[in-house]
């Protein structure tokens, strides 16, 4: 008994000595890591979340100079943009020194990324200011010619002189764009440096994850501008006449009779750059150069189907490609056959939005071969009245112009108003302050450049290939994705563009293995009434029914499925490296047509990423309004007022 006792009395004896044992130990640990914890906490306060803190008030101060640094431009003045920069740059130094103090971090697993992250980016704002500085150094000399706010180092003199006196000094500066793009291309290198993928969706980081991507896409495409760009802004002082004199055909396109590069070749003008001073040596009809030209070649295709009374090639009507250079090349080889043609080093094509936007800015009023030009509506036309009077000069018959005044006064009109309009606009910005128009100028041409209301094709290969980096060239593009650019000829003679508006909806349906199937639809209306197209009654025949030749340019192997509202078979082939659907539609006055083109892509989708989307504008158009939808939802709208590239989730 007393044995089992014993045994009995210890076996319970044990039993709580372990559990107070491990309790203890339990209690023992928790508080060494509660102790640890509260000690790293603290730590981190002072090596880590104030440090933090203060560079994050540091780099909020970066934030709000470098705004400052862009309302500035925005305001077009140099001079406080320079300063601005300036405060900007002792901001990010602040940052960076306070960046430091943080240093330590990089050792530390996971944390180090972050660190690295923003040691990447403040070099990359580093770099992009020296970028800033040296484009606003350059910039600065010649702020009274640009329109800008700044005081500028040509201020004496007349415009001409100190227009002289800029060309001249250009070829000093031009090295800048060297420095520029090396800043720029370090930036770029450093923002490369940073991994958004660091950047989960979560705790609200997703934003800063696009925001990221966003910026290294911006800094790519920026160092590539500048890049093929280089060449041209090199070549600038050559082709504004310095040392050597340059001279530039200058045409003019309709839009309001649209054809694939923007318009109808109605008139052309020679124009001479002599260090910067622009001289118009010749101007003239379409009609009278193209008739001076013998031995033209036969009508190409398109023009024997829808101009039938047409039978040989004029230059007015060689722009049918709708790459601007391909045409152009078609142009030449016209041009260099006509008597007394004029050795020019390229060719600037200009249309309609070009003159209305130039004179509106030139306080809506400009004189030229004694008439008055303005910008107010012509009830005649619901439209501009320089466009209504160009007509008038340009398209009336002859036998009508006689009963009016006489033929010689009626064939100077015709023969020099396109270049006696362009030298009253130049003169007119010249003669002024260029305080007062300079400015609003640079800007409406860099606007109506991306816009395409302005092409050029330059001899140059360095200044062509800079205008092609800045889309000024209206090239047809190669593209990894999908692609579209709607291009269309009025074969009716009639201004019809003038009055017709047009709607696309393009719609993709994706099937379960992936294939893509888009649906095209162009709606057209013309609401105002037709012309009095009685020649004999002396009215302009500008409204009447548009004979639209159509091209839509799809992705190279798409396939047509189905289509509607084409009055001839749709044709389908190959053409500047995609495939091409062709064919053609009338409307009328009063009236309203639609086109329907099925078709499906030559890829498949890519579920892990959306699809990419470049839709090329046609040169000369205006406001189109695109719709895209997927399966019939609504995902985008906008009108098409310059190249577009989107991503499209399916």
């Amino acid at each position: 008994m007393d044995g089992f006792k014993k045994i009995e009395l210890d076996a319970k004896a044990e039993k709580p000595v372990t559990n107070n044992t491990n309790k203890k130990k339990t209690i023992k640990v928790g508080i060494i890591i509660l102790c640890v914890l509260v000690v790293l906490s603290v730590i981190s306060i002072f090596t880590i979340v104030l440090p933090a803190q203060g560079i994050y008030a540091h780099a909020q101060k970066t934030m709000v100079a470098a705004k400052k640094v862009w309302d500035a431009v925005k305001k077009q003045n140099i001079e406080e943009a320079s300063i601005e920069v300036e405060k900007t740059k002792k901001e990010l130094k602040d940052t960076q020194d306070s960046l430091k103090t943080l240093s330590f971090v990089r050792f530390i697993p996971l944390l180090n990324n972050y660190y690295n992250d923003a040691e990447h980016l403040t070099q990359a704002g580093t770099h992009g200011l020296d970028a800033a500085t040296e484009l606003l150094s350059a910039l600065t000399p010649y702020t009274d010619l640009l329109g800008l706010k700044g005081k500028g180092s040509f201020v004496m003199g007349t415009a001409e002189q100190r227009i002289q006196t800029a060309v001249l000094t250009m070829g000093k500066i031009t090295p800048s764009i060297d420095e520029i793009s090396k800043s720029l291309i370090s930036a770029r290198d450093e923002i490369d440096k940073v991994d958004a993928n660091h950047y989960p969706s979560l705790f609200g980081l997703g934003k800063l994850k696009s925001e990221l991507i966003n910026v290294q896409k911006l800094a790519d495409e920026g160092v590539l501008v500048v890049e093929q760009a280089r060449p041209f802004i090199k070549t600038l002082p050559s082709l504004l006449g310095d040392p050597k004199e340059k001279k530039y055909l200058v045409l003019f396109q309709n839009d309001n009779e649209l054809r694939p590069t923007g318009g109808f070749i109605t008139a052309y003008a020679v124009f001479r750059i002599d260090k910067g001073i622009v001289h118009v040596d010749r101007s003239d009809d379409i009609y009278m150069l193209d008739n001076a030209i013998s031995q033209k070649p036969k009508a190409p295709a398109p023009i024997l189907k829808y101009l039938p009374l047409v039978n040989v090639l004029h230059l007015r009507d060689t722009n049918l490609s709708p790459d601007f250079i391909e045409s152009m090349k078609t142009f030449n080889t016209l041009y260099n056959k006509a008597p007394g043609k004029i050795d020019v080093d390229g060719i600037i094509a200009i249309d309609t939005h070009m003159l209305v936007s130039t004179i509106k800015i030139l306080d809506n009023e400009i004189y030229a071969g004694g008439i008055k030009f303005t910008t107010d509506n012509d009830p005649r036309c619901d439209c501009p009245q320089v466009i209504y009077r160009l007509e008038e000069l340009v398209s009336t018959p002859k036998s009508l112009d006689l009963r009016i005044t006489s033929l010689a006064s009626v064939q100077a009109q015709r023969k020099d108003i396109l270049g006696s309009l362009l030298y009253a606009i130049m003169e007119k910005a010249l003669k002024s302050s260029p305080k007062l128009y300079w400015g609003p100028l640079f800007q409406d041409l860099f606007a109506k450049v991306s816009e395409k209301h302005v092409l050029a094709y330059l001899y140059n290969k360095d200044a062509q290939d800079g205008i092609e980096a800045l889309n000024a060239a209206g090239r047809i593009k190669p593209y990894e994705g999908d692609y579209l650019h709607i291009n269309e000829a009025n074969f009716g003679g009639a201004k019809s563009n003038l009055f017709v508006s047009e709607s696309v909806t393009v719609d993709y349906d994706v099937s379960s293995d992936g294939t893509i199937t888009k649906k095209l639809t162009v709606n057209y209306n013309n609401p105002h009434a037709p012309s009095d197209c009685n020649l004999e009654r002396g009215n302009l025949c500008i409204n009447a029914v548009l004979r639209n030749w159509i091209r839509i340019y799809v992705p190279l192997g798409s396939k047509i499925l189905d289509s509607k509202g084409s009055e001839v078979k749709m044709e389908s082939y190959e053409e500047l490296g995609k495939t091409v659907f062709e064919g053609f539609l009338t409307v009328r006055p009063k009236g309203s047509a639609t086109f329907n083109i099925s078709y499906r892509l030559p890829f498949k989708l890519d579920k892990a990423s959306p699809l990419p989307l470049l839709i090329q504008k046609q040169p000369g158009t205006d406001n189109n309004n695109y719709t895209i939808t997927v399966r019939g939802k609504e995902v985008e709208k906008f009108p098409l007022l310059t190249d577009k590239e989107i991503k499209i989730k399916l």
